[in-house]
């Protein structure tokens, strides 16, 4: 039997110009493990929004077709009803968490669905030890950093064991070892309970190895469905922004791409094309670019020692709860004007409580921040800046533009039916304001989250743009090679590594571009065309010693 049937599945969001699902015909057997990807407004997420009943009930809109999930049509039966077979997990956490505290917002809907109090603690304890969330139980939710809500919300989706799990982006705000933690998880669940799992994400690297089956979106359309395998050869020939960075890696050096670091240094090997020492010399990789055609704080404001002057401070901050953790300890920062800065660290290391800090949300216990100018900051919610019901009332058709949003496609439409990229988008449009009170600095915290890679790429470019100083906060060492020039590290509150992005991002695992991982740090290469103009070089001087 399979548990999500679509058959001819059109909707249409109240007041959009163009279906987001178009004639979508699907099928889903039981104890599949499907991947669903595309670029941002694709229709990702409103495939998932049908497959859990929201998409028409809360919706709205138009729709037409048939959506069976575990023998239930959505037509008569509402996301309440459809709760016990299926269990979701959407990109914003925080809007479904009802209950107070951890332990609570687990044992809501398996209170709800009359499971006597043994069983629930059961499920509750079993859930929170897979996550890693065990430690949170008796926390209250409003407490709890994004990555450990998104961990938490996906508790309560688990916790019934339900026929069906859908997820949209579920590692969007989990730290590397977090991440590939929850995918394993996913895979296990999937095995151990015959679970279907169905959920998008824009990070493939993360994922893609895992999953049993890739369905592409385009258009509202479904224009690829396959294996892993598959998907990344229509990738190769149809749809390079969904190429993950090791298979664009190989298909720049001719090999056929497959995912995962394990199968992708193999092919290398294979061919003679793997470096043998873990480092190469320093002249074996391209050297870093300088971006934006300048060198950060060059031709501004200098203090009296003739250096540029700060943009934004961290003089000695400590964060101290009065009954709790130290969540920052005597951090030091200073970040020049143009200079562009990442925030890494795992979830709950301090960072964005940092960000909060900088722009004056958050009052340090000790110490002090400094900056000469208005700080911009984009929290990890973008609904938090969406007041009005159109996004022409909420930035105007330049600002749209550039954050990359067609004022005729969007200005007219409803922020809260915007994907979740596009709301990223919108937010950050609104933070950076229409130029007549620029900002010193800006601070972004997971700005990424719902984008693909053409938007990341695009978003990147515009912070190299930039004459603020950028602080981000992020887990995405991908977009951090993109734009910037140096990685802070955070561990429990305090800085442990703070160095040009090149020395941090090379030689690791976690904190590290998976062209990194693959080539275990060699030649400091971060990104795919780097390593594939490396290795080529690499390879020809080889025979040419040979000969």
């Amino acid at each position: 039997m399979s548990v999500l049937e679509l058959d001819a599945v059109t909707y249409s969001y109240p007041g959009a110009p163009a279906p987001a699902l178009d004639g979508v015909t699907l099928e889903i057997p039981d104890g599949q493990l499907v991947l669903v990807t595309g670029t941002s407004g694709s229709g990702k997420s409103t495939l998932l929004r049908t497959a859990s009943g929201l998409v028409p009930h809360f919706h709205g809109g138009t729709f037409a077709g048939t959506a069976m999930v575990a023998g239930l049509d959505t037509r008569d039966h509402g996301p309440g009803e459809l709760s016990t077979v299926v269990g979701t997990l959407f990109q914003d956490p925080e809007t479904q968490t009802v209950m107070t505290t951890v332990r609570a917002e687990i044992s809501f809907g398996l209170e709800n669905r009359g499971e006597p109090p043994a069983a629930v603690a059961r499920a509750v304890e079993e859930v929170s030890l897979a996550l890693g969330i065990a430690h949170l139980l008796d926390r209250a939710t409003d407490e709890l950093s994004g990555g450990e809500l998104q961990r938490v919300a996906l508790g309560a989706a688990l916790a019934g064991r339900p026929e069906l799990v859908v997820l949209d982006e579920p590692t969007s705000q989990l730290d590397p070892v977090a991440g590939d933690e929850l995918i394993g998880l996913l895979r296990r669940w999937n095995e151990d309970f015959d679970t279907a799992i169905l959920f998008s994400e824009h990070r493939l690297e993360r994922c893609l190895a895992a999953a049993d089956r890739v369905i592409a979106m385009r258009d509202g359309r479904i224009a690829c469905d396959g294996t892993p395998d598959e998907f990344l050869a229509w990738a190769g020939r149809a749809a390079s922004a969904l190429q993950t960075p090791g298979a664009k890696l190989l298909g720049d050096l001719g090999i056929t791409p497959v995912p995962g670091v394990k199968r992708a240094r193999a092919a290398l090997r294979e061919r003679g094309l793997l470096p043998t020492a873990q480092r190469g010399p320093e002249s074996d990789a391209p050297r870093p670019r300088r971006r934006g055609g300048r060198l950060a704080g060059l031709g501004r404001r200098r203090d009296r020692d003739g250096h540029a002057a700060a943009a934004l401070e961290f003089r000695g901050v400590w964060h101290e709860l009065r009954s709790g953790p130290v969540i920052l300890r005597d951090v030091s920062l200073q970040l020049r004007a143009g200079e562009r800065v990442a925030l890494m660290g795992r979830n709950g290391a301090g960072k964005s409580t940092l960000l909060r800090h900088a722009a004056g949300l958050a009052e340090a216990t000790r110490g002090a921040v400094r900056h000469p100018g208005r700080v911009a900051l984009l929290l990890q919610n973008p609904n938090d800046y969406l007041v009005h019901e159109r996004v022409s009332q909420e930035a105007s058709d330049e600002q749209l533009r550039r954050v990359g949003l067609d004022p005729p496609a969007f200005a007219s439409r409803h922020p809260r039916e915007l994907s979740g990229g596009e709301r990223q988008r919108l937010a950050l449009a609104i933070v950076l304001g229409d130029g007549s009170d620029p900002a010193a600095a800006v601070c972004l915290d997971e700005p990424t989250r719902g984008m693909d890679r053409e938007r990341k790429a695009q978003l990147a470019r515009l912070l190299c743009d930039l004459d603020a100083a950028v602080l981000v906060a992020t887990h995405d060492p991908e977009f951090v090679a993109a734009f910037a020039e140096r990685v802070v590290l955070l561990a429990d509150g305090a800085v442990i590594a703070d160095g040009p992005t090149r020395e941090v991002l090379s030689g690791g695992s976690y904190f590290a571009t998976e062209t990194a991982r693959i080539l275990s740090g060699w030649g400091g290469v971060l990104t795919a065309s780097e390593g594939a103009a490396a290795l080529a070089g690499l390879h020809a001087r080889a025979r040419g010693v040979v000969a």
